[in-house]
């Protein structure tokens, strides 16, 4: 065992590039819902089971290993990586949001590792994993660099800015040269934006929708299909769902004729999909289409008295991360 990549959801086709011995998506969604506790987070990437808990762990979706076998399974990332001779620990995230956020995580937790930390390796990914497959991966040229000890610094600020209750924090590392991780701040901008406006109530993907709607793009197919028309950088097809449903059914709705099955098909949590992920060890993208394909819903009017609604945006809720304000 001499290489590992570490990738989102979005590298899967890293498996299939020839450039690691092991690669480890990993699948959290951190611009939705309440923030995984950081008991969970450790169970995550520390293995161990417990009797009735249907939670995916990261060695879940690394199949067996031409070297080494199954011997990750049960196993904690950092324990294999010391066990079998790891020498490089590639992390491969790309600019989208989520990403950027996954990416901060796991500097945050393998600072603690000294152990691995030299083992280290960031790619500046500057292009959409997601739209690449394994053999246009297999011979491109990613720059690569060392992780100094100021980027440990930089993802634990950042991992602790996005899990604090209220978004100074965020907006404070706007103001700030971010030259290691260069698509940070950008990411952050991107997520900042889906707070909830002071003037509409809304946040950029929803005042984004609403304006496609407004125009006549009314079937959820030509909206929410991957390339389509509301190119969000911080949402996927699962998210999107709940995000319509709900400018559909607050107290002042700004979307009227949704068809209430699009509650009962879209997952509402992280867990709800990685249950399904792991039933069907399809990826999150491909279930994504197979639910839209299905759906068939059309939107059929719009009304244009949203100004001023107060609520919670929908990234991270009202439980924890930056969209805590304005609530």
């Amino acid at each position: 065992m001499k290489r590992v990549i570490l990738t989102s959801s979005s590298g899967v086709g890293l498996t299939y590039a020839g450039r690691a011995d092991m690669v480890v998506p990993l699948i959290f969604r951190f611009v939705w819902g309440p923030l995984p506790t950081s008991h969970h987070l450790e169970d995550y990437l520390t293995g161990g089971y417990y009797r009735g808990d249907p939670e995916v762990r990261w060695s879940d979706l690394v199949g067996r290993l031409p070297q080494t076998g199954l011997a990750h399974k049960e196993t904690g990332l950092v324990w294999f990586c010391e066990t079998y001779g790891v020498e490089f620990i590639e992390l491969w995230f790309d600019p989208e949001p989520n990403s950027q956020l996954q990416l901060i995580w796991i500097l945050d937790y393998l600072r603690s590792h000294p152990s691995i930390t030299h083992c280290l390796r960031l790619r500046r990914v500057n292009f959409d994993l997601r739209e690449a497959d394994g053999p246009q991966l297999r011979d491109r040229t990613v720059r690569e660099s060392e992780i100094a000890e100021c980027d440990f610094e930089i993802a634990n600020m950042a991992w602790e800015a996005y899990r604090a209750p209220t978004p100074e924090l965020c907006f404070g590392l706007l103001t700030r040269d971010l030259p290691r991780l260069p698509f940070l701040k950008p990411a952050l901008e991107a997520l900042l934006a889906e707070l909830p406006s002071p003037i509409t109530g809304l946040g950029a993907t929803e005042a984004r929708l609403i304006e496609l709607i407004a125009r006549g793009h009314n079937r959820t197919k030509e909206l929410f299909q991957p390339g389509g028309l509301l190119e969000t950088r911080v949402f996927d097809q699962w998210e999107l769902g709940p995000l319509l449903e709900g400018l559909a059914s607050g107290p002042m709705p700004a979307v009227a004729g949704l068809d209430p099955k699009l509650a009962t098909l879209a997952p509402h949590d992280a867990r709800g999909r990685n249950a399904a992920y792991r039933r069907s060890r399809l990826s999150l993208t491909e279930l994504a289409k197979r639910f839209w394909k299905a759906a068939k819903i059309s939107v059929a009017t719009i009304r244009f008295d949203v100004g001023g609604a107060a609520r919670c945006s929908p990234m991270n809720g009202c439980g924890g991360g930056i969209a805590k304000a304005g609530c």
